[in-house]
Parts: structure tokens; C-alpha cells; sequence
């Protein structure tokens, strides 16, 4: 059996274009943040406190802004269990929606028409249109809930988490104004080297499958909480064995490379594939 590491220290010579590369990103959101009157948190309903960004939401505390929570993804959950899980967070404004399901959105569209309604006439919107803005990681269905929202294929989706580049303006009503700005990840768990990190962002979608360079150990710390999940939905008795499970997998699905030895990177991308595609139930 080969030692799995949980920390790496390979593709160094990056660093400094990945830090050129997201210093633009926190300066969109800072800017949408300051004119935006209300701020839609996309979260993932899966994951709440794993794709919360705190950094995000203490900026807009800051600024005295309204944040609502919007926890997308309500398909894959039991949501008496996740209400649950929300108020022991201290979180009261939320809504449950599904893009995929397009459960929920009527509610939240409607939501967000009567919060600029009150807002305008209490004096809190001082333009002539209210500018809702849209935080949250990458790949958590922001693009996805403004195209449902406006009725309209205004915001670019694309199956990459950051297909987002920069701000976006769309169109929900005359009064109203959405701002959509790319998906980040907080600091503190951004990294392309700490595997731990980097497992993180897969596991909450943030980082896709094409941007992974250990698939194997991804999936082995996977399984380290949800073997029980992958297990099932394969099919396959390993116990929470990772060499076991990986091995039968491979064997199963026909990943062999030559000599009949497992292709052990492969199965491992089917997994977080199907795990990213919320195949794999929770």
C-alpha cells in the first residue's frame, strides 16, 4: 500500500501567477458589495458551513447591507435536517432552492421584489433601481439561479467552477438590478498545493475535475467521511478501504491499463465526477 500524504509541494513555480491571478477577483466583489443594497450568499445546501465565506459576509456586515442565504442544491438534502443545521449557525433569512428542480425560485424572486419594496420605502434605496448582488463560491449554481430568476440566459453558465469573470449586470425587473461576480474561495482555504485544501474545494464543487492533479488522494480523504455514500452508490463492500475499493472499482467498471493493473487515476475522476454531479447521495 503507497503512504498518502495530506500535505503537497509540487507546481511552486505558479504561486506568483495564481496570486496576480485572484488579486482582481476580491476588488469585483468589493465593488459589487458597496452599490449592491441587498446580497444573495449562494450556498451549497450540501455543504452550508463549508461554503459559507465569512470573510465575504463580514465586508457586507460591515457596510450595513441585507444578506439573504440562499441554499441551492435543496434536491440532494433532507431539509428538516439542514433547518435545523441552519438555526444552530445563526442563520434567520434563508430560502431553499433548487435550479436544477427549479423548486423555489418563485419564492426567493418574490422574496427579494418585497425586500426592495420595503427598503424603498423606508429610504434604505437611494437609487431609482435597487442592485441585488450575487456572492458565493464557485460552482454553487450562481449563474444558474439569475438565468431562472430573469427568465433569460443572461448570466454564462458553464460547467467549469469560475466560468465567471467579471461583474455582470442582468435585468429582473424595471426596478430591479442583478450583479453577478465570479465564485471565490476565502483565503485561508484557497491553495493549489495543500492537499487538504484542494480537497475542500472538490469536495464543494469549487474546483473541477479538469484542475485536479491528484485525483487518488482526493478521493481518499473522501472516503475518510463518506465511505459509507460511495460505497453504496457503487455498490462495492470495501469497508472504508480505499486500496480495496479503488481496486474493485477499477476492476468493475473495466479501468485496466496494460497487464490488467488498475487504472487507479481514472476510477478515482469517475468518483469525484459523480460525486460533483450530486450522483452520490448524502
Amino acid at each position: 500500500m503507497r503512504v498518502r500524504y495530506s500535505f503537497g509541494a509540487r507546481h511552486t513555480g505558479n504561486i506568483e501567477n495564481i496570486k496576480k491571478q485572484r488579486k482582481k477577483f476580491p476588488d469585483v466583489l468589493k465593488e459589487v458589495i458597496k452599490i449592491s443594497d441587498i446580497i444573495l450568499e449562494i450556498l451549497d445546501a450540501r455543504f452550508i458551513s463549508e461554503t459559507r465565506n465569512e470573510d465575504i459576509e463580514e465586508e457586507i456586515k460591515k457596510r450595513g447591507k441585507k444578506i439573504i442565504y440562499v441554499l441551492n442544491k435543496s434536491d440532494l438534502v433532507n431539509l428538516r435536517e439542514k433547518i435545523s443545521e441552519i438555526r444552530k449557525l445563526g442563520i434567520e433569512d434563508f430560502i431553499f432552492v433548487s435550479c436544477k428542480k427549479r423548486q423555489g425560485v418563485s419564492k426567493l424572486r418574490s422574496k427579494i421584489k418585497e425586500e426592495v419594496k420595503r427598503m424603498k420605502k423606508s429610504g434604505e434605496i437611494k437609487y431609482e433601481r435597487a442592485h441585488v448582488g450575487i456572492v458565493g463560491y464557485p460552482n454553487t449554481g450562481k449563474s444558474s439561479l439569475i438565468n431562472i430568476l430573469s427568465g433569460r440566459s443572461s448570466a454564462g453558465v458553464g460547467a467549469q467552477a469560475g466560468f465567471t469573470k467579471g461583474m455582470q449586470k442582468i435585468r429582473l425587473s424595471s426596478e430591479i438590478l442583478i450583479l453577478d461576480t465570479p465564485g471565490v474561495i476565502p483565503d485561508k482555504k484557497y491553495s493549489h498545493e495543500n492537499l487538504i485544501a484542494v480537497g475542500h474545494q472538490v469536495r464543494v464543487g469549487a474546483r473541477t475535475i479538469d484542475k485536479i492533479k491528484d485525483a487518488e488522494d482526493i478521493v481518499f480523504n473522501l472516503m475518510k467521511t463518506n465511505s459509507k455514500e460511495i460505497e453504496d452508490f457503487y455498490k462495492i463492500k470495501s469497508n472504508g478501504d480505499f486500496e480495496l475499493f479503488i481496486e474493485q472499482l477499477g476492476k468493475k467498471r473495466n479501468f485496466l491499463k496494460k497487464g490488467g493493473v488498475v487504472d487507479e487515476d481514472r476510477a478515482s475522476r469517475l468518483v469525484i465526477r459523480d460525486w460533483q454531479a450530486g450522483k452520490i447521495k448524502l
